[in-house]
């Protein structure tokens, strides 16, 4: 059998995951979740664990692109406090908004379309 030196650099069929760190401070929670677009809006698939002092982390895999979603703490909906974007939501809240990039410059792209732009003619 030949070895096929093209198929060792393929790509995969699948789309590529990124990792996605959610971290969330509240000192009296018993229980928080992540419920979003990534997950059909089910906050039971994305529970976050509690790491000391009130502190609670996840993190997870997705694939690129822009998500909508709310942490979910003891069963009150409420948007992230630490999301750079939120957007109205259908109920008369708020939702989050996580950009996933894929790749390095492109997560480099995105924080620049966050920075104001400077006038160099002064």
């Amino acid at each position: 059998m030949k070895h096929n030196k093209n198929h060792d650099n393929a790509r995969s069929a699948g789309p590529q995951l990124e990792p996605v760190r959610f971290e969330f401070t509240h000192r009296t929670a018993a229980t928080v979740c992540l419920a979003g677009t990534f997950n059909d809006w089910q906050p039971e698939a994305k529970p976050m664990h509690p790491v000391g002092d009130g502190r609670w982390l996840k993190e997870t895999v997705l694939p690129p692109g822009t998500y909508e979603y709310c942490l979910v703490v003891d069963g009150e909906w409420m948007p992230d406090p630490q999301a750079r974007e939120t957007v109205p939501n259908p109920f008369g809240g708020r939702n989050s908004v996580l950009k996933v990039a894929g790749s390095p410059e492109a997560a480099h792209l995105a924080d620049a379309e966050q920075l104001p732009l400077k006038n160099t003619n002064q």
